[in-house]
């Protein structure tokens, strides 16, 4: 590890229901690299999820230490759910203290939508990010602290479906994106009328479909503001990060 925190860097790595990608950070957010992705494997389950993040970091500069986003519910290092991986591989997995081993590196997890969300959120009142790809992202910050994770993408938002049911990626190639912007603008009703957030920010993959006009405390972000939330996960204490912190009891 390096002697000097200002020295630091950091393997960012986003875990995707389609894609993981990573990238080298330094301590400020920089990227050291362009980042990489390699496809998720068809059978997503822990052991080859982790082979394929060996494959795509082994030529990769050294690093000190390893930040990971994963599509679904974490704390304290523990998978709890994976809906896009499949939760019945995944349940009660120590992803963090695994992958710890597999790359000799400390290493911190959290949601994937919380990391982005640390990477692009200004620190201002209440803000939200949701991400928009293989399903729907979710992540809520006060004054720049991240709040217990809620999976509202599994959360009704019609009478028979769900958020990811109704905006995610099998959504959007069912019904066109002239019906998916118009569920999008709903979504976003809805989460203006229920949490009446300071800033709401858009990422994902499928946040570039979005055809309609934003409200001025709506922005637009990219995976690649995102994956510099890697790196501000390791500027803050983990009790700081109140939906990483305190593992659940089994």
């Amino acid at each position: 590890m390096a002697s000097d925190t200002a020295d630091l860097k950091i393997l960012s790595i986003d875990i995707g229901g389609s894609r993981i990608k990573a990238t080298i950070l330094n301590i400020a957010g920089d990227m050291l690299m362009d980042y990489e992705k390699i496809e998720t494997p068809s059978s997503a389950d822990p052991g080859h999820v982790m082979d394929a993040i060996q494959k795509l970091t082994k030529d990769f500069q050294p690093y000190d230490r390893v930040s990971v986003g994963f599509p679904g519910y974490v704390r304290g290092g523990v998978v709890f759910t994976a809906p896009n991986l499949g939760t019945d591989k995944w349940r009660n997995v120590k992803l963090a203290q695994l992958l710890a081993a597999k790359l000799n590196k400390p290493v911190r997890l959290l949601n994937d939508a919380d990391m982005q969300s640390l990477g692009v959120a200004k620190g201002e009142g209440l803000e939200i990010v949701v991400t928009l790809g293989t399903g729907f992202g979710t992540a809520m910050l006060m004054n720049g602290n991240l709040l217990p994770h809620l999976e509202l993408a599994h959360h009704p938002v019609s009478k028979d479906r769900t958020y990811d049911e109704y905006i995610g990626e099998a959504a959007l190639e069912d019904v066109g994106e002239d019906r998916w912007n118009k569920r999008m603008k709903k979504v976003i009703a809805i989460l203006k009328t229920v949490f009446n957030y300071d800033h709401l920010y858009i990422g994902g993959g499928n946040s570039r479909k979005i055809n309609f006009d934003l409200d001025d405390n709506i922005t637009l972000v990219t995976n690649r503001e995102g994956i510099k939330g890697g790196a501000e996960l390791w500027q803050k204490d983990e009790g700081h990060l109140i939906s990483s912190s305190h593992p659940l009891s089994q």
